[in-house]
């Protein structure tokens, strides 16, 4: 039995596009393009950008001054909970956002940051009225959910909008106990 490398090599080659072609057509039609209407048609949002990679959905939003992000996530995590399953869920969101805002920002970093690594989220909201305090004309919201603490700042028509995951809290096991 004597075996034809042309028409073997065409039939893998054809196969090797179908699947993979497949494949992409199903992730950038099925995944992509609907979360990116989804996301896109939401209160605030101006632009929206869907990537996907294994196990993994990120979206980066581009919000309005007056837009609330809490809303923002949690609108496009329950209405594009289909496409997303069972994947890993990450939207990043920017605003119109200036140097006071920036700078305002990282004069707070390192309070969030420990707030956040201590889970004393309490203190997140004192270093926003700090910040406050600190720029006059400035305001500073935040909120919470499962999933992940909200920073707004708004100054003017400048806004800078900030998503700090929360990790859940592992239970510990002791030797003692």
């Amino acid at each position: 039995m004597k075996l034809k490398i042309l028409p073997l090599t065409i039939t893998a080659a054809l196969t090797a596009a179908l699947l993979f072609g497949g494949w992409f057509a199903y992730r950038h039609y099925g995944i992509e393009k609907p979360l990116d209407r989804l996301a896109g048609a939401v209160p605030g949002v101006t632009s929206a950008v869907v990537t996907t990679t294994n196990g993994q959905v990120n979206i980066d939003v581009r919000l309005k001054q007056d837009a609330d992000v809490s809303e923002v996530y949690r609108k496009v995590k329950s209405d594009g909970a289909s496409e997303i399953g069972g994947k890993k869920f990450t939207l990043t969101a920017e605003g119109q956002t200036n140097e006071r805002l920036d700078k305002a920002w990282s004069y707070a970093l390192f309070d969030v940051a420990q707030a956040m690594e201590n889970r004393q989220y309490t203190g997140i909201r004192e270093a926003m009225n700090k910040l406050s305090e600190q720029f006059p004309g400035m305001t500073a919201d935040t909120s919470m959910d499962e999933d992940n603490v909200y920073v707004t700042l708004r100054d003017g028509t400048a806004a800078k909008f900030v998503i700090l995951p929360r990790q859940p809290a592992t239970l510990e096991v002791w030797p003692n106990a």
